[in-house]
């Protein structure tokens, strides 16, 4: 086969093909551009997520009608002033954007420099429809209407609007957070979803991620050898169950790049579960000779002169914060149920100081008084003998309670310890798969039902999976654009903080997506439902409800270990025991 010349069309269309996959990518591009032009202001408009209308307006520097055409055209841009593209400081600089959109779509440019008037260029799928004055302000509006209208082979493998508005939102929050003295306001199908007005780094992270953070949150900065690391990190204990708030930055440019992905996770390797992951907010700053960030055509990746100094900075840098931030913790209130976990009574024990002060006083006055001791961390009841029908148990006879956390039972072959939170979290992972099996789980429903405000494309998930989710006894209902209403909750789970188990099912049905069966999606789910609904460590139980658990234990598939992979339980067998004092 002969080489020949593509025509302009289709190296248009290849080139779209590289820079704008979906409505949120070209959305990136456009806002990229106004904040290259300098912008103060961005605002955007979406229709049906991106997949109808994104239009971009911004006050910046505006083009005149001859750049407008020149901006046109493919490789044709204002962001290098000589050849020298390692040192490009502009978010972009392929000068591919709006031809590669106009390739792919109708779409209507219009600019106004100040103190000059405006003009309009219209174009549908790279033909020209025709160009005339414009009235705007200064600066410049881009419209994008019919994305992939009339490439078949694109359109249809874009997703639902709603799953294209959430990477829409996404896009605008890392650009936003990217520069936090820029406003930016948001609209969907005539709504306003988001607004933020000029501030600094910090509080534009706590606008666009949580509010919690101002609480829950470690601020970072740090510097070594010429490199810099600021942003903000949530404690161990305020997480999510996916990753999707973890927002990294190069040079100010937004980047999901695996080394810095990789860095965050092992700072944090020892401080939470594997399917735990931490909110951040995290800004690398370099200079321009040591990053190449032309390796990727969305510049999503770069390329480190120095990979394993970056990664020392990150994971140093995190780890003397979090370090620094000790005992801080950000524990939801846990909820306890009294008719099941009953704190037992206690009889009131002397001072050990005014104890003694009685003694010297008086010496005959407490002789037959009882001394003082200080309380311990464990509790144990009576040992009584083991009956002989209950000596093969393999988990043993509970004997305590050490710090309201561990279960510790007496078996025939060794000493058993027990983690109450992690085993009861298994139990009920197994009583829901059960009765989903077997039909719908039993749901207890709220005597007043419960708003649970979320972010819209959580409630969007949530909403999609009302059905499912009813199956597994969690009843909910939309409430409105960034709420959700709950009516019942899982029987199994008990009393439990509605908010966070919603806000975990949301983030584990947007890690799960469509790509898992029904069967799979609900099994995952209901190890999130498990995790809310499990007795937590720090309550306090009889030696007849360890023991129940114990048994529960004994004939439960999967208890030796809990949803997340740890241990339900640890076993020193006499031997063992016998070598700790020297005996053997």
């Amino acid at each position: 086969m002969s080489i020949r010349r593509l025509p302009s069309e289709l190296i248009n269309r290849i080139a779209a093909g590289e820079v704008v996959e979906r409505p949120a990518s070209a959305l990136k591009e456009l806002i990229e551009n106004s904040l290259d032009a300098g912008a103060k202001s961005v605002a955007i408009r979406l229709s049906a997520g991106g997949l109808e209308l994104v239009e971009v307006t911004d006050d910046g520097s505006g083009m005149s009608p001859a750049e407008m055409k020149l901006a046109l055209e493919r490789h044709a841009t204002s962001k290098l002033p000589d050849d020298a593209i390692e040192n490009v400081a502009s978010f972009g600089f392929r000068g591919e954007a709006l031809p590669s959109i106009a390739s792919v779509a109708r779409l209507t440019l219009e600019s106004r420099e100040r103190g000059a008037d405006g003009w309009r260029i219209e174009l549908d799928h790279g033909q020209l429809l025709g160009e005339g004055p414009a009235a705007l302000p200064p600066g410049t509006r881009v419209r994008v209407e019919g994305l992939f209208d009339k490439v078949p082979a694109r359109r249809k493998f874009l997703r639902s609007p709603r799953a294209e508005y959430a990477a829409c939102v996404d896009a605008v929050k890392r650009l936003a957070m990217a520069r936090p003295d820029v406003a930016f306001s948001l609209d969907h199908d005539g709504r306003r979803s988001l607004s933020v007005q000029p501030s600094d780094g910090p509080a534009r992270v706590a606008a666009l991620l949580s509010h919690e953070l101002d609480r829950h949150g470690i601020g970072i900065d740090c510097v070594r050898d010429g490199l810099r690391l600021t942003g903000v990190i949530s404690l161990p204990t305020f997480n999510r169950g996916m990753a999707d708030q973890q927002f990294l930055f190069v040079n100010s440019r937004p980047v999901k790049d695996r080394l810095l992905v990789g860095s965050l996770r092992a700072a944090y390797r020892d401080l939470l579960a594997r399917d735990r992951h931490p909110v951040a907010a995290l800004f690398v700053e370099v200079p321009a000779g040591e990053v190449d960030i032309n390796v990727h055509p969305a510049k999503t990746e770069v390329r480190f002169r120095d990979p394993a100094a970056v990664r020392g900075l990150i994971i140093g840098g995190l780890k003397a914060a979090l370090d620094e931030a000790g005992h801080r913790s950000a524990a939801r209130e846990q909820f306890a149920q009294p008719a099941a976990w009953q704190v037992e009574p206690s009889t009131p024990v002397q001072p050990i100081a005014s104890f003694f002060e009685a003694a010297a006083a008086s010496p005959a006055a407490v002789m037959d008084r009882p001394a003082p001791f200080a309380a311990p961390m464990g509790r144990a009841e009576e040992a009584r003998p083991v009956p002989a029908e209950q000596a093969s148990y393999p988990l043993g006879v509970a004997r305590g309670q050490v710090a309201a956390t561990y279960i510790v039972a007496e078996a025939e072959d060794g000493l058993v310890i027990v983690d109450q939170h992690a085993a009861h979290e298994r139990l009920v992972l197994e009583r829901m798969r059960k009765a989903s099996n077997g039909g719908v789980v039993a749901r207890q429903a709220l005597l007043i039902p419960d708003v649970v405000e979320l972010e819209e494309p959580d409630c969007d998930r949530l909403e999609g999976a009302i059905l499912d989710l009813a199956a597994l006894g969690l009843e909910i209902e939309r409430f409105g654009p960034t709420a959700m209403l709950v009516r019942a909750t899982p029987a199994p789970l008990g009393k439990t903080d509605v908010g966070g188990l919603l806000g975990d099912v949301a983030a584990e049905l947007a890690e799960l997506g469509t790509a898992l069966s029904l069967r799979d999606r609900l099994d995952h789910v209901a190890a999130t439902m498990a995790c809310h609904g499990s007795v937590r460590a720090g309550r306090i139980l009889s030696v007849a409800e360890m023991n129940a658990l114990l048994r529960e234990m004994e004939v439960t598939p999967h208890s030796g270990q809990c949803n997340h992979g740890r241990p339900t339980w640890v076993k020193l067998a006499h031997a063992d025991i016998e070598k700790l004092f020297g005996r053997r």
